[in-house]
């Protein structure tokens, strides 16, 4: 590998990520800059590039941060003696990565595929297959992640609503969660302050809205709404994959702020 390095600024535009999360991972040890320069800026070098590859590929197969902290063990930048770990080593975790990825492309082509099938069948008037449209979608697929945060009655809990409902239910339940993503956006973009009115009444539907899924410690009969709420809120921010559904136009994590602050007004006021 060669000597040269990259700013915290450079990383994020090139990694599609934001300066916010590289310092979030940087915090937690697990993507420790390779050095600071004078100016108090992070720089990462070709090593901390490959880990962060690492990182990102298991935030898009489900894992949460501290699983992924689990199976990479400390970073060669966290001060820990002997924790480098050798470039033949880091080859073959990536090859795992790499097998993994192939096996998401083969249920994301099965699922355009079956997509494709139902379009098809409207247009022309045929008779769907049932058995068909389905393929490739998999509302387990991040189980683990649901057991390591709240228990595997939780994902059992809500593994049985889930299939309990008909066709028609999901659907609806979908729209509703989509109507709240839209409206939580749109208050975003309008500069509203999360503790209006509107952001009020937008945070009021998200409570009901979390309290209403089974298995969540919302829903659970003397649970701490008030720290779930408010956790979720930082998740929001932390966790890219969750913020995207509060992205606004302007980009970043304006949107998920928003969202934080205003479901901490609520629960400070209300729960």
């Amino acid at each position: 590998m060669t000597g040269r390095d990259w700013s915290i600024q450079e990383i994020a535009r090139i990694a599609g990520t934001t300066s916010r999360a590289l310092r979030h991972y940087g915090d937690i040890g697990l993507l420790p800059p390779s050095r600071i320069g004078r100016n108090g800026y992070r720089y990462y070098d070709e090593t901390a590039l490959v880990r962060l590859q690492r990182i990102l590929l298991l935030r898009e197969l489900g894992l949460g941060l501290p699983q992924i902290g689990d199976v990479l063990g400390p970073s060669a930048g966290s001060g820990t003696q002997g924790a480098s770990t050798p470039p033949g080593a880091e080859a073959s975790a990536l090859e795992t990565h790499l097998a993994l990825l192939r096996e998401e492309q083969s249920r994301l082509a099965r699922q355009i595929a079956s997509v494709e099938s139902t379009i098809e069948g409207l247009r022309g008037g045929e008779e769907l297959m049932a058995e068909n449209m389905f393929d490739g979608f998999d509302h387990t697929r991040h189980r683990d992640e649901v057991e390591q945060r709240w228990g595997e009655k939780a994902y059992a809990d809500g593994d049985h609503w889930w299939r309990g409902m008909t066709d028609t239910e999901r659907a609806e339940w979908q729209q509703r969660v989509a109507d709240l993503g839209q409206d939580w956006i749109a208050a975003a973009e309008s500069g509203v302050d999360p503790a209006s009115a509107e952001a009020q009444a937008l945070a009021r539907r998200h409570v009901e809205w979390l309290t209403g899924i089974p298995g969540t410690p919302a829903s659970a009969p003397g649970g701490d709404v008030k720290a779930y709420v408010t956790g979720l809120g930082e998740m929001y921010v932390a966790d890219p994959r969750f913020g995207a559904n509060y992205a606004t136009s302007t980009g970043g994590t304006h949107g998920a702020e928003f969202v934080r602050d205003a479901l901490r007004v609520y629960a400070d006021a209300h729960l």
